[in-house]
């Protein structure tokens, strides 16, 4: 008897873990909130697919006097659908981490290792909400909200020159063949520094 119970509470704790995994890795799990038109700070991030970094990375022709590195997530439901059809599927959304570096500190002598959070930009395909699918957000250090940035500063960039559709997935070495092999992958970015 005791033996059963064992055996029933055991598949009970497997059941009820299995459902909170299933649970937080769904959609409305990782779907971007909003109060209004302001986006809320998204959290847990860090627990999605991190994708890739950068460090320096400028897209303007100026270079900036500050590198910092840029770390990219996207939720996992979100992910799982680009690896089987190349596409991001609608509600995506994408974290880009940008921290402070530094070169000497502790045992490191040479190199750049990843320092403090200095703000979060934050990519929303929503094709209800907004005209155009796809919306940029940015967030200081410590701010909860954000409004939508004006259409000329990060969707345009976006628009011209991201490899599939508003993401610079030419900048991700794992989701790169796997947008070639659907076909969904464009050389626009490339092809235009290329023709310079």
């Amino acid at each position: 008897m005791r033996r059963a119970v064992l055996v029933v509470a055991v598949m009970m704790l497997c059941l009820a873990g299995r459902h909170a995994v299933a649970s937080d890795d769904g959609v409305g799990a990782a779907k971007a909130q909003f109060s209004g038109d302001r986006l809320l700070r998204p959290q847990g991030y860090r627990e999605w697919i991190y994708l890739s970094s950068g460090l320096g990375m400028n897209y303007s022709p100026t270079l900036g006097s500050h590198e910092m590195f840029t770390n990219v997530f996207v939720p996992q439901w979100a992910y799982r659908v680009f690896v089987a059809s190349g596409k991001w599927p609608d509600h995506t959304w994408f974290v880009l981490e940008n921290r402070d570096q530094q070169t000497k500190g502790s045992i490191n002598k040479n190199g750049h290792f990843q320092t403090d959070l200095m703000g979060l930009a934050v990519e929303v395909k929503d094709e209800e909400r907004f005209p155009d699918k796809w919306a940029y957000f940015g967030f200081g250090g410590d701010d909860n909200t954000a409004t939508v940035n004006p259409k000329e500063n990060c969707w345009a960039c976006h628009e011209n020159n991201a490899a599939v559709e508003h993401t610079f997935v030419q900048f991700y070495p794992t989701l790169k063949p796997i947008a070639q092999k659907f076909g969904t992958y464009h050389e626009r970015g490339e092809a235009a520094e290329t023709s310079r």
